[in-house]
């Protein structure tokens, strides 16, 4: 049996579960736009093992949503679990924030294009098929009118996440369908991070770091 905690903090939501053998036991989060992640983070971890009833020393690893996503969402979600794996002993698992949103649709045919603002007219941004599978790499890219007629052409095609909303503003096509309802969330993270506890896929805790994809730019008031 594989008991995990998963800590989703690469957007607005923070969101922390626990599942058994990728089952989902325990869920708390909360969307918040002003980025609470530093003060309900632990709070959400400690209210989670509460309702699962397990100790965290009955851990067997630690997931976090590893970007791309909010730089300062991903270091303190990143930093709590590579904090919690040292002390406790146990696996880092690094998974997705782009897959962990497609987990959440289910489709019989079409591409997902997940997409998380980046700033000004940029997303970050994936494509995967109907199976789930990545088919062109994450990258940050600038939303421009022809960027996925590659994909239109073929069938319909599925943006999703608060990036979805700029991409509505320039894509024009009837094959896109938009959901800007789509926020990662630590639900999707149950089956992801059993898989790759089943893979032995595990982090270097000394070494990982998030997927920002762009570097930190500090907003500096007028004076």
């Amino acid at each position: 049996m594989a008991i995990i905690l998963n800590i989703e903090t690469a957007t607005t939501n923070c969101s922390v579960s626990i599942a058994k053998d990728g089952r989902m036991i325990a869920l708390k989060e909360h969307n918040n736009a002003s980025y609470s992640h530093s003060e309900d983070l632990h709070q959400f971890i400690k209210e989670t093992l509460e309702e699962a009833a397990i100790s965290i020393t009955d851990l067997d690893a630690i997931a976090v949503s590893k970007g791309p996503g909010s730089y300062t969402g991903l270091r303190i979600g990143v930093s709590a679990a590579k904090g919690l794996c040292f002390a406790l002993d146990i696996p880092l698992i690094g998974i997705s924030t782009l897959e962990s949103m497609v987990s959440q649709l289910k489709l019989q045919e079409g591409v997902v294009i997940p997409a998380l603002d980046a700033r000004r007219m940029e997303v970050y941004s994936a494509v995967f098929n109907s199976n789930h599978e990545q088919i062109r790499e994450t990258g940050v890219e600038e939303v421009q009118p022809n960027i996925y007629d590659k994909f239109t052409q073929q069938g319909q095609v599925y943006v999703i996440g608060n990036g979805a909303l700029k991409c509505r503003e320039i894509l024009d096509h009837p094959n896109f369908i938009f959901d800007d309802s789509v926020v990662p969330s630590a639900r999707e993270m149950c089956s992801l991070s059993f898989r790759e506890f089943g893979l032995n896929n595990f982090e270097n805790n000394a070494y990982f770091e998030p997927d920002y994809l762009k570097d930190f730019i500090v907003q500096r008031g007028k004076t």
